[in-house]
């Protein structure tokens, strides 16, 4: 690379953001960036620009990545809601914070005050939010820390179906429900996030649209559905010797014997891939109001999206079912940035990034100071040159002491038992092959294991546990 050329690039992006983040009003203020912060529960990779799985119709967040910069190799910091969030709004890795599952409330480990959005609060941000941006699909103040934001009102719950869906209503069991876009939380919280962003105010913004869906219930209108006849539908691509290399540690986690063999016995596989395909076409539908009113807006100069899913989800491939695991249909998801100023309109990166990036990043672009605690480094240079030099790796755990490490080419996978796997993307885009013991790969394998976590926090035991030997000690001291 000539220098000359890149610390040209670097002047003008810095320039740009020194532009943007204090553009002088008349008054000689300074005016901050906004942020429109978007958050999708259960989506994986399967939308357009990553090129996944090419049924999936996502013409709202094809939009969004036509507008700014998309990451084709961003990966969760863990495989579950509640650690995953968690992790990105506080910027502490779960082997830090001993939130490693979704049985670890987050508020024991996480402390008031260190989140992203209570930071842009402190820094003179309205902050504002709805439906699931940490791991409580009520949404609301109650299951947030209420100090660090302005407005958080609950999800809207109602519907006109007459009854709420069952848990696995388009997943194990069919759809049963008659549903209109409105009687979903989702459209309210979209409602709710779009009359945020139209109201003035003395403040930058900094708002959170939580989408539950594609979160099980698999319950959406029908014309969903209606855009991928069962007849049509294709499985994703799998193998029935998969399981075949793992050692046991990745067979436990695959539970071939849980969700897959169900589907196998009730021929109903194609069916939850369609009822997934069109739980995720109305998620699009929702994103392309809210890149509407965006677009309307006469902040939209001066407002940056974030827009990420919280994990990915396995439908059958390792005879894997949801998330938990740490293999990349688990743990990669979509990964959107538009930054005015900054971004390109259109570009992709392929850079291995994880959710760590978020925090660091928005501080920079904002002009904030980042909280000594975070624990990812800032992507502002991909976000001006995805090309640009980058030593990153993305690092996902999913309980204790089980680590997966993702480079530009290689997936290497650690269990707690000390098994390992190791998948070469660039010839072996399905991790079918596990090449962990191929003598060929030691040097790749060492250098990928050097990532993984030395200090891992110990996890909490469960408040059962914790009265049971209380009581326990008690009564060996009497």
């Amino acid at each position: 690379m000539n220098p000359f050329n890149y610390f040209t690039r670097r002047a003008v992006m810095l320039f740009g953001i020194l532009a943007w983040t204090l553009v002088i009003a008349g008054s000689g203020e300074a005016k901050q960036p906004n942020v429109l912060f978007i958050c999708v529960d259960d989506l994986n990779h399967w939308v357009g620009y990553t090129g996944r799985n090419p049924q999936c119709k996502t013409p709202n967040i094809d939009r969004l990545s036509a507008m700014g910069v998309s990451f084709t190799n961003a990966h969760c910091a863990a495989p579950a809601c509640g650690p995953s969030r968690a992790s990105l709004w506080s910027g502490i890795r779960p082997h830090s914070s001993g939130c490693y599952v979704n049985g670890d409330p987050w508020k024991r480990h996480i402390a008031e005050g260190l989140n992203l959005n209570a930071h842009f609060k402190k820094n003179g941000y309205y902050t504002a939010a709805m439906g699931k941006t940490y791991h409580s699909s009520a949404g609301g103040l109650a299951t947030v820390y209420a100090s660090e934001w302005d407005e958080y009102p609950p999800v809207h719950s109602e519907n006109s179906a007459g009854r709420s869906p069952s848990k696995y209503e388009g997943f194990h069991q069919p759809l049963g429900l008659d549903l209109q876009d409105k009687d979903l939380a989702d459209w309210h919280t979209v409602d709710f996030c779009i009359d945020r962003m139209k109201q003035k105010r003395d403040k930058p913004f900094f708002i959170a649209c939580g989408l539950i869906k594609p979160h099980l219930p698999w319950a959406v209108p029908r014309k969903y559905y209606d855009m991928y006849p069962r007849d049509e539908v294709q499985l994703p691509p799998h193998r029935e010797d998969d399981l075949a290399d793992l050692p046991k540690a990745g067979v436990k986690m695959a539970g071939p014997e849980k969700d897959h063999a169900k589907f196998l016995k009730s021929g109903r596989w194609k069916d939850a891939v369609q009822s997934y395909l069109a739980t995720i076409a109305y998620v699009d539908m929702n994103v392309g109001r809210l890149l509407d009113a965006y677009q309307d807006s006469p902040e939209r100069d001066n407002t940056i999206i974030v827009f990420w899913g919280d994990h990915g989800w396995h439908l059958g491939e390792k005879q894997h079912w949801r998330k938990f695991a740490l293999w990349e249909e688990a743990t990669r998801t979509p990964f959107i940035w538009v930054a005015p100023g900054v971004t390109q309109p259109g570009t992709l990166c392929d850079r291995p990034v994880d959710f760590m990036s978020v925090y660091p990043t928005l501080c920079e672009l904002a002009g904030l100071e980042s909280p000594n605690h975070l624990e990812g480094k800032s992507i502002v240079g991909l976000l001006e040159n995805p090309a640009s030099k980058w030593d990153g790796v993305a690092l996902t755990t999913h309980g204790y002491l089980n680590h997966a490490i993702r480079d530009q080419r290689y997936r290497y996978i650690r269990y707690a038992d000390g098994s390992e796997e190791l998948y070469d993307h660039q010839n072996d885009p399905y991790e079918y092959t596990n090449l962990a013991g191929n003598i060929e790969f030691a040097a790749v394998k060492k250098r990928l294991a050097a990532h993984v976590p030395s200090q891992n926090e110990p996890p909490t035991k469960p408040a059962a546990a914790k009265k049971a030997n209380a009581e326990k000690k008690k009564a060996k001291r009497q």
